[in-house]
């Protein structure tokens, strides 16, 4: 496994916070407040309690209880003076990342990557391996919890509590109850209880969300989209997803399918069958599992030497053969990257007429090919969207390559902590693990 990442000492949990202790709940308009002076002290937008009155219209006396609470509860902890500016210096105020752990694991269809965060996502220890989603959840999920226990195992970073559990998968995810809905390339996943079966074993929370979104979250929260409010990450893997941050929010939808934007129909071709059972799909002529297919076809035709080679090395062809094979200037690789690019553009050109982004990141392991499939895109969504909605519009590729599905996961994991009607759940017990029902007798 990589080595985990060097961490300081944990910091003391301020006055009269203990690891079990018991607090009487708040009221509501206590807890409102909690919430927003730990939410600006968590994201970094706020380091004292001057800051905290300017930024949240909190009067002094509020904040300093507020803070209070949360230094008692040990949430953040307080550190040293900082610059006066003419008055008593400030004291910084700051999260108390390692108070507790966070396991993720960002599931894709041909791999697994798993990680070991603190609570601000900072990866402490993470680990990757190939894998096929196709072999099932009892096989998948199985060496997914033994990878977390090595985690926790190997890392010296692993003696606090477990906070939470995000998983990602590669596939469409009823948000409310953490299942898996009909995905496509996910045989026998569909309804499998992914929290109930990581909750029993690891007695934390847990968080189950379709791997795009969970990509979105990591590009917002640490890549190129920090900054930008209304954001599109796709990403080109096997499939083809979207993730979208609306007016500063992850958007889900109703039921948490928004950005399937793989199946959506660019050709009428009765031809052309998705492996979701519909025909014309973006997916089933763009995606990952589309360019090895019409990649093997190249190959087996005889109109690409590279392609040919190899086939015959290795029995079939991937998309990374494609994106290699393209890297050395062959013109069939080089089509068949740019024909996706342009249907993938196409795609992109509605939404951003519909919806209007600041920025459009491109990431998955086919958008890694170089530059041919990222400038078709860019060319496609310039010349096909109306010139205000491309105004400022920015299309990059991800700036956090292949962790950013296990930062996205740790933020998921954290944020939903933290929101207040989950906080409220399990802060008066101190510990997260209160959110688990009980295993009945």
């Amino acid at each position: 496994m990589d080595a985990p990442a060097s961490q300081g000492a944990v910091p003391d949990a301020g006055r009269g916070a203990t690891a079990d202790a018991a607090f009487e709940p708040l009221p509501d308009e206590v807890l409102d407040a909690l919430v927003l002076v730990l939410d600006e002290i968590r994201l970094g937008t706020s380091k004292s309690r001057a800051d905290l009155v300017a930024r949240t219209g909190l009067g002094r006396a509020i904040v300093a209880r507020r803070v209070q609470a949360l230094l008692d509860r040990g949430l953040i902890t307080e550190g040293e003076l900082g610059p006066s500016t003419g008055g008593r210096p400030p004291r910084h105020l700051a999260f108390r990342a390692a108070g507790g752990q966070v396991l993720v694991a960002d599931i894709g269809a041909t791999s697994i990557a798993v990680a070991l965060t603190d609570l601000s996502g900072r990866i402490l220890a993470h680990y990757t391996e190939p894998a096929d989603v196709a072999d099932g959840p009892e096989v998948i999920l199985g060496r997914v919890e033994a990878l977390f226990e090595q985690l926790r195992e190997t890392s010296h970073h692993a003696a606090g509590p477990v906070w939470g559990v995000g998983i990602a998968v590669p596939g469409p995810v009823e948000f409310a109850t953490g299942r898996p809905i009909a995905p496509p390339i996910m045989p026998g996943w569909d309804g499998y209880p992914i929290r109930e079966r990581f909750e029993a074993a690891f007695g934390g929370p847990v968080w189950v969300d379709n791997d795009v979104n969970v990509l979105a979250l990591g590009e917002w929260r640490a890549g190129i989209a920090q900054g930008h409010d209304n954001v599109v990450v796709v990403k080109i893997g096997t499939g083809i997803g979207a993730g979208i941050i609306s007016a500063g929010r992850l958007h889900r939808g109703s039921q948490g399918s928004a950005g399937d934007v793989g199946h959506i129909q660019v050709v009428d071709d009765r031809s052309v069958v998705c492996r979701c059972g519909n025909v014309g799909c973006l997916e089933a002529l763009a995606g990952g599992y589309a360019l090895a297919i019409q990649g093997e076809a190249a190959a087996v035709a005889g109109r690409s030497r590279r392609l040919a080679a190899a086939l015959d090395e290795r029995g079939a062809v991937t998309a990374e053969d494609v994106a290699r094979a393209a890297a050395f200037g062959d013109p069939v690789a080089l089509e068949l990257l740019t024909d996706a690019g342009r249907l993938v553009g196409q795609m992109l050109a509605s939404v951003v007429n519909f919806f209007n982004p600041s920025l459009i990141v491109i990431g998955g392991g086919v958008a890694q090919s170089g530059d041919q499939l990222l400038a078709a895109i860019r060319h496609t969504v310039y010349e096909r969207s109306l010139p205000l909605a491309t105004r400022s519009l920015v299309i990059q590729r991800s700036s956090i390559g292949m962790l950013g599905g296990v930062v996205g996961a740790s933020a998921l994991v954290v944020d939903q902590l933290f929101t207040r009607p989950v906080l409220e759940r399990w802060l008066a017990s101190g510990r997260p693990s209160a959110l688990v029902a009980a295993p009945a007798a």
